[in-house]
C-alpha cells in the first residue's frame, strides 16, 4: 500500500485546487470537525490502558488480547485497538480477520470477537500481504481516525495495542487521547531485552503516562505433560527493571503451548490455557480491572475517571 487513495475511508481532506483562502477555510472546519467528533467518541471511554514494549517479539499482542479477556470475563465493556499500522496482527489472533467492516452514518463500527470491540489496520487491507508504505504523518491521521471515526460506543476500559519502539504510533495515541490512564510494558527475561523495554518506561515519563506496571512474558516453558517450568531464557530481569526504575511488576507469565495454537488458530480472547497461566494473567489484569472498576448489575456506569 504506498498511495492513501487506496484506503477510501481515510479521508485526505479538501483539495488543493480553487481559491487558497476558501480551501484552508475548508481545511480548518475540517480538522474541528474531526476534534469533535475525536472528543465525543473518546469522551465515552472511560479509561484508556496502552500496551507497550521497546522491543518486538516479547509477546506484547499476546498480553494485549488476554488482557482485554480477563477485564471481559470481570464484566466490563472493553474494546481492543491495534494501532500497529505495519504488522497488525490482532484480526488473526481473535479469528475475525475476514471478518467485514460496515459504516453506519459516516462511522466505522468496530468488529466483535468474543464480546470484545475490535479495530485495526488489518481489516482494511484488501490483500493481507500487502505492505503499508506510510509515513508518519499518514499513520499519526490512521489513528486519529480510528479514535474519531469508529462507532466504539460506551466502554469502561480500550486496550491499545501499540507496535515496538517509542515512535510515531504510542506517540500518537497519547497525544490524541490526551490523558490515557496509563501503559502496561511488555518484556521478556532476557537482559538484551531489558535494555530496550527500559526507553519505554522513559518514554512513559516524558509524556506523564503513569506506568501501571512491567509484564515478564515467556518467563520460562511450562510443560504441557508433566507441568515442569523451565526457565528457557532465564528469570527475573524483568522484575530486576521494574525495581531499578521504582514501577510496579505485575508477574510473570510462562510460555505455555495452548496459548500460542489458540492465537495461531484465531482464539486469543478463550485460550484454554493451564491453570499457572490463567492464574498470571488475572495478577497482571489485576490494576487495569481495579482502575476501571466493576460495572453494576444494572448497567450504570460512572462517569470517565
Amino acid at each position: 500500500m504506498s498511495s492513501r487513495d487506496e484506503l477510501v475511508w481515510l479521508d485526505p481532506g479538501p483539495g488543493a485546487a480553487g481559491d487558497p483562502a476558501g480551501e484552508e477555510a475548508r481545511r480548518r472546519a475540517a480538522q474541528a470537525e474531526e476534534q469533535a467528533r475525536l472528543r465525543r467518541r473518546v469522551g465515552a471511554i472511560r479509561h484508556t490502558v496502552i500496551v507497550l514494549s521497546g522491543k518486538g517479539g516479547v509477546g506484547k499482542s499476546t498480553v494485549a488480547v488476554l488482557l482485554a479477556a480477563a477485564a471481559h470475563r470481570a464484566g466490563l465493556r472493553v474494546g481492543l485497538l491495534d494501532v500497529d499500522i505495519h504488522g497488525p496482527s490482532l484480526p488473526t489472533m481473535l479469528g475475525v480477520e475476514s471478518a467485514p467492516v460496515v459504516v453506519v452514518d459516516d462511522a466505522l463500527v468496530p468488529v466483535e470477537a468474543d464480546g470484545v470491540k475490535v479495530m485495526s489496520m488489518g481489516f482494511l487491507l484488501g490483500n493481507r500481504d500487502e505492505a503499508v508504505v506510510w509515513r508518519g504523518p499518514m499513520k499519526m491521521k490512521a489513528i486519529a481516525q480510528f479514535l474519531a471515526d469508529v462507532e466504539w460506543g460506551e466502554l469502561d476500559l480500550l486496550v491499545v495495542d501499540a507496535p515496538p519502539g517509542t515512535g510515531d504510533e504510542p506517540l500518537s495515541v497519547c497525544q490524541l487521547l490526551e490523558h490515557p490512564d496509563g501503559a502496561i510494558v511488555v518484556t521478556t527475561p532476557q537482559e538484551v531485552a531489558i535494555t530496550a523495554v527500559r526507553k519505554s518506561v522513559t518514554f512513559c515519563r516524558r509524556l506523564g503516562l503513569p506506568v501501571l506496571g512491567v509484564v515478564e512474558n515467556m518467563s520460562g516453558f511450562v510443560c504441557p505433560g508433566c507441568g515442569l517450568l523451565t526457565e528457557v531464557f532465564g528469570a527475573g530481569a524483568g522484575e530486576r527493571m521494574a525495581a531499578s526504575m521504582g514501577v510496579p511488576f505485575l508477574g510473570r507469565v510462562p510460555i505455555h503451548p495452548r496459548i500460542s495454537s489458540a492465537c495461531d488458530a484465531g482464539r486469543g480472547l478463550v485460550a484454554a490455557a493451564d491453570q499457572v497461566v490463567v492464574e498470571a494473567f488475572e495478577r497482571v489484569a489485576a490494576p487495569v480491572v481495579r482502575l476501571a472498576g466493576r460495572r453494576e448489575a444494572d448497567g450504570a456506569t460512572p462517569g470517565r475517571g
